[in-house]
């Protein structure tokens, strides 16, 4: 299956929720690489790298996060960089 990556800027209650160690364990069960980070308006930024349906699973996990409300997600497929790791930044 092709490996894409994504940029996505999460917005909604999506700081001080524990996201980025949710999408850190995500990542990691999914085998997905990149990272996330928090972003001084409040919003998260995260670039994800695997197939589709990895990131779509990723993704869906985070949303799941008990306190976790995400209200808008902005989306941009970018170049792949092939790497093997997810960090929190």
């Amino acid at each position: 299956m092709e490996k894409i990556r994504k940029h996505i800027i999460f917005r909604g209650s999506v700081q001080g929720v524990g996201f980025r160690y949710t999408a850190y364990y995500a990542a990691q069960q999914y085998g997905v690489s990149g990272w996330v980070r928090n972003l001084y308006d409040g919003s998260v930024e995260a670039e994800f790298e695997g197939t589709q349906a990895d990131i779509d699973s990723t993704v869906a996990c985070i949303d799941n996060g008990r306190f976790i409300r995400i209200e808008s997600m902005e989306v941009e497929r970018i170049p792949t960089e092939g790497g093997s790791v997810f960090s929190i930044r």
